[in-house]
């Protein structure tokens, strides 16, 4: 799957999931202003009760007219960032670490058959032509053909290392990601403790003018823990499952080079002229 392919589904889950609160919240408040109009309670010039204003949706969290914070606003540009990076990476390692893309069922049927012909090139040339995972180890494990089965293993438990590696380098954008959540909430929540105080120091808020600010500091708190423990949870579970796969893909190795513990490691020339006759 392509990198335009992932993104695409990472904003649609993206969207799915920011959309969900605030078009929830939308229809909360549009029963309340119905509500009010039927209880015949004064409206201000905007249409609204002051009950109705006193809500603090998620949408006048996010963006209050009537309160505007730049800041608070940035932050939560962040944090829906944090959140789409996160279900796009956990995409990405799904795709990723998966037996059929590390280690093809193709590259080892052929090289099983090619080994049980003796032809050791046919075997390399499959790996060249089908790179994965599997083909790197295998790759790395016959250019040691001609030091010793020993070297074989080694070669191959490198190789494996290296794999390893490369995965857990890209799985580890799900945990920086994931670890960026509760922090990126913490701020929004000391910000929005930060706007509270401002405001009893300059005037006597009513607790509607308060509840602004204190949303923020929790809907920030929220989000940050929504995005963190579904990514701390993908992580782990990719993680052990890219290390059954590595370790399965070394078994699988080590069995298909069977054949080849017997091959015997011929004598370096200098080593040969230095024997006595």
């Amino acid at each position: 799957m392509s990198k335009f392919k992932k993104s695409i589904m990472a904003f649609l889950i993206l969207f799915t999931f920011v959309g969900t609160p605030i078009a929830a919240t939308c229809y909360a408040d549009d029963g309340t202003q119905i509500e009010s109009k039927e209880s015949g309670q004064k409206l201000d010039g905007n249409g609204v009760t002051n009950q109705h204003r006193a809500k603090s949706g998620f949408l006048q969290v996010l963006w209050n007219p009537q309160d505007p914070d730049v800041l608070g606003l940035f932050l939560w540009l962040f944090i829906f960032a944090d959140l789409g990076l996160v279900i796009y990476f956990i995409i990405d390692n799904l795709i990723l670490i998966s037996p059929e893309k590390l280690m093809p069922a193709f590259v080892v049927n052929s090289v099983q058959q090619a080994m049980a012909e003796g032809d050791v090139v046919k075997a390399m040339q499959v790996c060249e032509q089908n790179p994965s995972a599997m083909s790197s180890i295998v790759s790395a494990a016959f250019q040691h053909v001609e030091e010793g089965f020993e070297a074989i293993q080694e070669a191959v438990n490198a190789a494996s290392d290296l794999e390893q590696e490369k995965i857990q380098q890209r799985l580890n954008w799900v945990s920086v990601c994931g670890n960026l959540g509760p922090s990126l909430g913490l701020l929004g929540t000391v910000e929005g403790m930060i706007l509270t105080f401002n405001k009893l120091a300059e005037t006597q808020p009513s607790a509607s003018e308060l509840a602004g600010s204190i949303g923020q500091a929790l809907w920030t708190t929220a989000f940050g823990l929504i995005i963190s423990i579904p990514a701390v949870a993908a992580f782990y579970a990719l993680r052990n499952k890219a290390n059954r796969i590595i370790l399965r893909m070394t078994a699988v190795t080590m069995e298909l080079l069977n054949g080849l513990r017997n091959v015997e490691v011929a004598p370096e020339e200098g080593a040969a002229e230095e024997m006595p006759a």
